[in-house]
């Protein structure tokens, strides 16, 4: 099977030369003390990032939402455990 190569290039054209790639902090759950780069051609950073975690039980599932620290900076905060709601009592 043949692979594909690429040739690096200098040419930026068609790319934002302004964008910076944002470093983002995980702070709470199982992501705690995690740094992420992501690099400006991704956009954006997501306003809220789930994580799934898979293993022999059931799933567990984190949400963290961002607070900005500047255009280049922000802070994923974990996300308060709502109570699941118990789907057999009648309200």
């Amino acid at each position: 099977m043949p692979r594909e190569v690429r040739e690096l290039s200098e040419d930026t054209t068609g790319t934002d030369a302004g964008a910076q790639d944002a470093v983002l902090l995980y702070v709470g759950g199982p992501l705690d003390g995690r740094v992420e780069i992501r690099e400006a051609r991704h956009g954006e950073p997501l306003p809220t990032v789930t994580h799934v975690h898979l293993h022999g039980g059931p799933k567990v599932v984190h949400r963290y939402d961002l607070t900005p620290l500047g255009p280049q900076a922000g802070v994923y905060t974990l996300r308060p455990r709502q109570p699941a709601r118990d789907q057999s009592v009648a309200e």
